[in-house]
């Protein structure tokens, strides 16, 4: 019997409902789409036209991963961010809109610095942050910093693929372990102009919490920042001001409701100025910069 698009997208739809996914109707429509490597006005002209068995089967194969609660980009394998596209699987975490602020906040304030400009993005990830700042800035170079082999070799792709290679290096460190080492072999004090991270800054207790999207699916040494969740902030506000330039951008993300103690831990640390903290578009705090001045 022959069965329509719009039919086997009519199952997916109510199959994700019942599963509770919240964008049931899109996700639906996206994992079609996906399926058959086709945009939205696909789903318009094609709803009344049959296909066959295999494309429904594999079809319902994609939307019963979602029903599972796998998240929609490691079904597709990519994800949007600052209008570019990322490759995405488990050993990265998904890029989110959150972080765009992040971005454009370091954007907004690289203006104030010469065009070729030193970045330094830690905690890489996938290297939305780094990748991003390099396609928006041609003459900056970006260094890439993650402890997981995995996560650099996506983020190595997803350069490539975003055509800024060429001006990225990728390094494995546990934050800036490597990079403390090389200086002591060949001297980098004061190499970036800018450091911008989004760290692992969840409490310890709270990641099991979270939906099970998160918890089971993405990488949860990219979530965890220890009990207090500021156990990374500690070990940048250390450690960032030996790598940066006197007048230095530090830049991070933040949870919604660690404005307070972040800028404590940078005032403690004593070596910076101008301490900020920017909210994002729903208007919940969400970065943390300072300007690093001189040593002690």
């Amino acid at each position: 019997m022959l069965i329509t698009f719009g039919e086997i997208l009519e199952v997916g739809i109510k199959r994700l409902e019942q599963a509770e996914i919240m964008d049931a109707k899109r996700d639906a429509e996206l994992l079609l789409m996906f399926l058959m490597n086709e945009d939205g006005n696909f789903l318009f002209t094609h709803k009344n036209h049959g296909t066959d068995e295999s494309h429904a089967d594999a079809y319902f194969e994609l939307v019963d991963r979602r029903a599972g609660r796998e998240p929609l980009q490691y079904i597709v394998g990519s994800q949007e961010f600052m209008g570019l596209k990322f490759k995405v699987n488990k050993s990265v975490l998904i890029p989110r809109q959150d972080t765009e602020s992040l971005v454009e906040l370091a954007l907004e304030r690289s203006r104030e610095k010469k065009a070729n400009i030193n970045i330094l993005d830690m905690c890489c990830g996938s290297g939305a942050i780094g990748i991003s700042m390099a396609h928006f800035l041609p003459k900056a170079k970006i260094t890439a910093c993650d402890i997981s082999d995995e996560a650099l070799e996506i983020a190595r792709i997803n350069a490539a693929e975003n055509g800024v290679e060429k001006r990225m290096e990728f390094i494995k460190s546990d934050m800036f372990n490597t990079i403390n080492k090389r200086d002591k072999e060949k001297p980098l004090k004061g190499k970036f102009d800018m450091i911008l991270c989004n760290p692992p800054y969840i409490p310890s207790d709270i990641v099991v919490k979270l939906q099970r999207e998160i918890r089971e699916y993405e990488p949860l040494l990219a979530l965890n920042g220890g009990d207090d969740g500021l156990d990374f902030y500690r070990i940048i506000a250390r450690d960032a001001q030996r790598n940066l330039k006197v007048g230095g951008l530090l830049m991070m993300e933040i949870g919604h409701d660690q404005a307070d103690e972040v800028t404590e831990l940078l005032k403690e640390a004593g070596r910076y100025s101008d301490i900020r903290v920017d909210k994002d578009l729903p208007g919940m705090d969400r970065v943390v910069s300072c300007v690093f001045l001189k040593d002690k």
